[in-house]
């Protein structure tokens, strides 16, 4: 592909350029279906920009593999699917606690175990939030075109440079195969942050001191020594059980996250100031919410389109008011009701519509008409 030039491309090609494009010089994945072209796509380009690609043995050793590249200074990325990305979850636990950044990309399919492998779904978007244990930062993005594929991949990585931790990008099958046009930056036309690394070489003594709200600024390995561990940890790296110290950096993790939603939270809106039926959708589910969101408005029908593109965190701030305002909230989503269980938390539970779909099919505009008159009457 060419910078500037229009093109027909595949979402999972779209999601691979963007990691280019953001300065990814490590991948280390495990080829798995839906995600596949992700993986070989970058195994053919990355070496010709001077990247280093490898296919590890599975997907933990993939994460694995992608944590230490990080640590000695690469952007580096891995994509998987949904097995795969359970394999991944103990790491990326370690991955936050060690204040690691990585871009873990996870087209979804249908589940659980494995499923059917090579049909839509969006089975994963709790588990992007708490598959891991123990109280961690969750970033995750859910693109819903092929243009986001690309636009929400060079974010992750910004996002993962700059908070120094691991950052999911939430695709489905139908996002990650289907082709648009698509046109690529120009070098530059599109932001691309690196990450702040401390002023000192050589021994990096306190490598976890944090200043304020902000990150902390670990070096690379290679410039400096330092220690990494999944343990509970004090400023200086090392093992601590002490009270105050392991609270304090729990703490710490989340709140770097937490205290900079305006870095983070990105929403897209259609017809919601006046909106009666609020819909609230991610993924290829949003573009068919979309739709019946404009046949409803041609009908004279007040809907509208709340679309979170950074679902987690999850923008409570830009949807109550939203979801207040609604006499009816419908979720419709590919999986047997994730995101309505979140919906819940901020609405009336009278006033939230599940529309749920699990049999491998795309979810349809009439499909989603048909259960919400099923439901009203």
């Amino acid at each position: 592909m060419k910078e500037g030039k229009y093109t027909f491309v595949q979402g999972n090609i779209a999601c691979a350029e963007g990691a280019l494009y953001a300065g990814c010089s490590f991948f280390g994945g495990y080829p798995i279906t839906p995600s596949t072209e992700i993986a070989e796509f970058m195994s053919e380009k990355l070496p010709l920009r001077g990247g280093k690609f490898i296919q590890m043995e599975d997907e933990i050793a993939s994460i694995g593999s992608i944590i230490g590249a990080a640590l000695s200074g690469a952007k580096s990325m891995t994509s998987t699917s949904g097995p795969g990305f359970s394999l991944m979850q103990e790491l990326i636990g370690y991955a936050c606690i060690a204040e690691v950044p990585c871009v873990i990309v996870n087209v979804m399919r249908g589940g659980p175990s494995t499923g059917l492998p090579t049909s839509p779904a969006q089975s994963d978007l709790l588990q992007a939030k708490w598959g891991t244990h123990g109280d961690h930062p969750t970033i995750a993005l859910v693109p819903n075109s092929v243009e986001e594929m690309f636009t929400e991949t060079v974010r992750a990585f910004n996002l993962a440079e700059y908070f120094r931790t691991p950052v999911i990008i939430l695709g489905d099958e139908i996002i990650g195969h289907m082709r648009e046009k698509f046109r690529l930056p120009e070098p530059g036309e599109l932001e691309v942050i690196d990450r702040k690394l401390p002023d000192v070489d050589g021994l990096c003594r306190l490598p976890y001191r944090a200043d304020g709200k902000h990150p902390a600024c670990l070096p690379n390995f290679g410039a400096s020594r330092f220690h990494v561990t999944g343990l509970n940890h004090d400023e200086s790296g090392f093992p601590t059980m002490d009270p105050s110290i392991v609270q304090e950096s729990n703490s710490r993790i989340i709140d770097k996250i937490y205290h900079q939603r305006e870095l983070i939270d990105k929403v897209e809106t259609k017809y919601c100031e006046d909106a009666e039926m609020l819909f609230l959708a991610v993924g290829s589910a949003a573009r068919a919410a979309e739709e019946v969101v404009e046949e409803y408005r041609r009908k004279g029908i007040k809907a509208g389109l709340f679309r979170p593109v950074t679902l987690w965190p999850f923008p409570k701030k830009q949807f109550i008011p939203y979801a207040e305002k609604a006499k009816k909230i419908i979720v419709p989503e590919m999986n047997l009701g994730q995101l309505r269980t979140v919906v819940e938390r901020f609405a009336r539970s009278e006033k939230v519509i599940p529309v749920n779909l699990v049999n491998g099919e795309p979810l349809d505009p009439e499909f989603i008409m048909s259960t919400i008159e099923k439901c009203s009457k």
